[in-house]
């Protein structure tokens, strides 16, 4: 399956078959790769890959965007399948308000913008600590911020509405 990758706001095409638990991919310029993947409970894989053994954790997030967690590395992938688009332009995101969520659970350390707010696409709003990291969460789309739910200290949870974007 071909398919285009935006990983943390870098886009990428990107190669993917899979049979039963082994795995062939492609990612950009990069050379092929295989390994195996199992999923071990919803959400959780199990990774090998060239020797290594990792665990990937998945939260989907709104309109296709997924939060990947692979050991402290924290990435925000949203897949494009062309197939789904017409004329070269995205069509999932929609309009109306949009929700930004945790993608996994944390401590709100900033927020950085107000209520009101005009934003942009890839703006960051808030930052979530988790596992020692900080995660900066992104304006979902050019907008205006007419909810903010998040405060500095508060604990979250994967999945939770932290900021709607209109």
């Amino acid at each position: 399956m071909k398919l285009r990758v935006s990983i943390d706001g870098d886009m990428s095409p990107f190669e993917w078959t899979q049979q039963g638990d082994q795995v062939r991919f492609r990612l950009g310029g990069n050379e092929e790769r295989f390994g195996s993947m199992i999923e071990v409970e919803p959400g959780i894989y199990s990774v090998l890959l060239e020797g290594h053994s990792y665990e990937v954790k998945v939260v989907p997030g709104a309109h296709g965007v997924l939060y990947v967690d692979i050991g402290a590395r924290h990435l925000a992938i949203d897949v494009i399948d062309p197939r789904r688009c017409s004329g070269g332009v995205r069509r999932s995101r929609r309009d109306g308000p949009e929700n930004l969520a945790a993608p996994m659970p944390g401590r709100v350390v900033r927020v950085l913008a107000a209520v009101g707010d005009d934003v942009r696409a890839g703006e960051g709003l808030i930052v979530v600590e988790a596992m020692k990291m900080q995660n900066e969460m992104k304006s979902p789309k050019d907008g205006k911020l007419i909810q903010l739910s998040a405060r500095e200290g508060d604990t979250v949870a994967a999945g939770q509405v932290l900021a709607v974007v209109e």
